[in-house]
């Protein structure tokens, strides 16, 4: 079972976010322990391949909504996705 990461949690109450976009960020919170077991999670909880769920992911990090909802979470994201890139 994935663990909260500590001092994650909302700043905002997702107004402006459908309830895919919070299940998006709340799996966002959570720390995995196990290879594969945020994917298993993703489907379960959303019915979404892991890619569908990653491209809606980089969407959403960049609105406005998204960053007002968990602005740590979402800056974090954005530095992640930075390093990637």
């Amino acid at each position: 079972m994935p663990e909260r990461a500590p001092g994650a949690g909302p700043d905002g109450d997702g107004a402006g976010l459908d309830p895919t976009d919070r299940e998006i960020l709340a799996i966002e919170n959570l720390q995995w322990k196990y290879q594969g077991a945020k994917e298993m999670e993703i489907r379960r909880r959303l019915h979404l391949s892991p890619t569908r769920y990653y491209q809606r992911l980089n969407v959403l990090i960049d609105t406005r909504a998204a960053l007002e909802h968990d602005p740590m979470l979402v800056a974090r994201l954005r530095r992640q996705r930075g390093d990637r890139g």
